[in-house]
């Protein structure tokens, strides 16, 4: 108790306080411009840490690794563009909510279960820290495989009206993701002879490309009335989810917390894939399953829910075995260490203080996140108010700098415009593109650890089902695709049988 109360006070000192606060803050606003990430932030705020105590500066990088994963919902919501990976889900539902002038409600349901996800994943981790570790660790690269393929079966809930459709779509992201050089070989892979080429596709700048070049050509090619844009910016106001809507949607909260939290502690998954299986989840047991992708907040509440929670959960084998789950804590994990902080079994023996000083300094980041936010949703709505032409050159220029700024590469603008184009012809012919990032999130990991678990099985496949997680993992998977097949041919059988019974 001693140890804790030490901790609590030097977490609640003003440079600790003030140190959480700076890194919310930049968190918020690199989450939210696409392209520059929390990881970004993260890389540019450590050298800022090396002259700090251990707990403020811990608390600067984990207050903006939290900003940085909750800020970027709010170019999702806003202009269907996410600022993360994290985000790419919230779109879905998020940014039909803006269109329909719910954009405040959106904003701040978001902030809002991205607090309750976090909290709930922070609470899991300290209670359960030991036993998680263990579970998570268990995972071979068998079960991350099988894990990732029932992540990509989602793909057919994404798919729209049409499987077909949401299976090429989820293909092409497969083939984007490997044109470069193969991570374990080093085999050139689709360059065609260019050297540009072989540095790949980058995630970012194909989800930039994706997202925002259809809304920057939509916007010079569609003309927006002045009676349209009046009637959308008189909707322009303040709004919280009331506690009605919170309650109706608490079991949700708890499913998608615990989701978030349980792929958060396997190292190599993210957030990305926490919160298209936790969208998956929710409208494959909503009520109203037809109303997601126009609208529906529960849509924002599942994803937003289940990132955030990802935040405790990549803590645990962070601290407990050493081991990051994704480049955002490979940096906090570097922190740590500069401060003579070494993760691992005898972190708790040998550093008690500081990781108590640690998971204080997370809930003061949530509480610093939750304050930014619902002070900035007045500032945040004013963009609706910009004229669509104007706001369109504003998110090129910022998507172009994102862009180049990932790997200080001009291709990378070239890349995104290409794929932007493409994309822009796909959504023209309804082919859904959120498929295509799920793929490219997706693809790296499956490929590797498919092929890890390949050599490590002497090229036997016994491995793949000699496992009861990868056997319950591909059969959840078999699953999904086959009640989602047998809902469209329903869907289409349906309408066959109203003309029958018309004639």
């Amino acid at each position: 108790m001693d140890i804790f109360l030490q901790a609590l006070a030097s977490a609640m000192t003003p440079m600790a306080i003030a140190s959480i606060g700076l890194g919310a803050l930049i968190g918020l606003i690199f989450g939210s411009i696409p392209g520059l990430t929390f990881t970004v932030a993260l890389a540019l705020a450590l050298p800022i840490t090396f002259s700090m105590d251990p707990v403020p500066a811990i608390g600067l990088l984990l207050g903006t690794y939290i900003g940085g994963m909750t800020g970027g919902s709010v170019s999702a919501i806003l202009l269907g563009i996410p600022g993360t990976p994290s985000a790419a889900a919230t779109v879905l539902d998020g940014h039909p909510m803006t269109k329909q002038g719910n954009a405040s409600i959106a904003l701040g349901t978001a902030v809002i279960v991205s607090v309750f996800g976090g909290i709930f994943s922070l609470i899991v981790m300290i209670v359960s820290v030991d036993l998680v570790s263990r579970v998570a660790i268990s995972f071979g690269p068998a079960e991350i495989f099988a894990l990732v393929l029932f992540g990509l079966s989602t793909i057919c809930g994404l798919c729209g009206g049409s499987l077909i459709k949401g299976l090429i779509s989820g293909a092409l992201g497969l083939m984007i993701m490997t044109v470069g050089l193969d991570t374990i070989d080093g085999v050139q892979r689709m360059t065609f002879g260019s050297v540009n080429m072989m540095q790949g596709v980058n995630l970012l700048v194909a989800m930039i490309g994706l997202f925002a070049v259809p809304f920057i050509i939509e916007a010079f090619a569609v003309k927006t009335s002045m009676p349209e844009k009046s009637q959308r910016i008189s909707r322009v106001k303040a709004e919280l989810p009331s506690i009605g809507l919170l309650g109706r949607n608490l079991w949700l909260m708890i499913k998608c917390s615990i989701m978030g939290t349980g792929i958060g502690a396997i190292p190599g998954t993210g957030g990305a894939i926490a919160s298209f299986l936790a969208y998956d989840h929710a409208k494959r047991f909503s009520k109203k399953p037809e109303t997601f992708g126009k609208g529906n907040i529960e849509g924002v509440v599942a994803p937003e829910t289940a990132n955030n929670a990802v935040t405790g959960g990549t803590l645990i084998p962070l601290l407990s075995l050493g081991i990051p789950g994704d480049p955002a804590t490979a940096i906090v994990l570097a922190g740590l260490m500069i401060h003579g902080i070494t993760p691992g079994p005898a972190l708790f023996m040998n550093h008690a203080g500081e990781v108590y000083g640690m998971y204080v300094a997370v809930v003061l980041a949530y509480l610093w996140v939750l304050g930014l936010q619902l002070v900035g949703i007045r500032l945040f709505v004013h963009v609706l108010k910009i004229p669509r032409e104007l706001l369109a050159v504003g998110v090129l220029v910022l998507c172009a700098i994102g862009a180049f700024s990932i790997r200080n590469s001009v291709f990378d603008i070239y890349s995104m415009g290409a794929i932007g184009v493409a994309a822009y012809v796909l959504v023209s012919f309804r082919v859904p593109i959120t498929p295509i990032i799920l793929g490219m999130v997706l693809g790296p990991t499956l490929e590797n650890e498919f092929r890890t678990a390949m050599m490590l099985s002497m090229g036997d496949p016994e491995i793949f089902y000699s496992s009861p997680t990868v056997l319950v993992f591909f059969s959840l998977a078999l699953l999904v695709i086959g009640l989602q097949a047998v809902s469209e041919f329903k869907a289409k059988k349906q309408p066959k049988n109203e003309v029958k019974a018309d004639a």
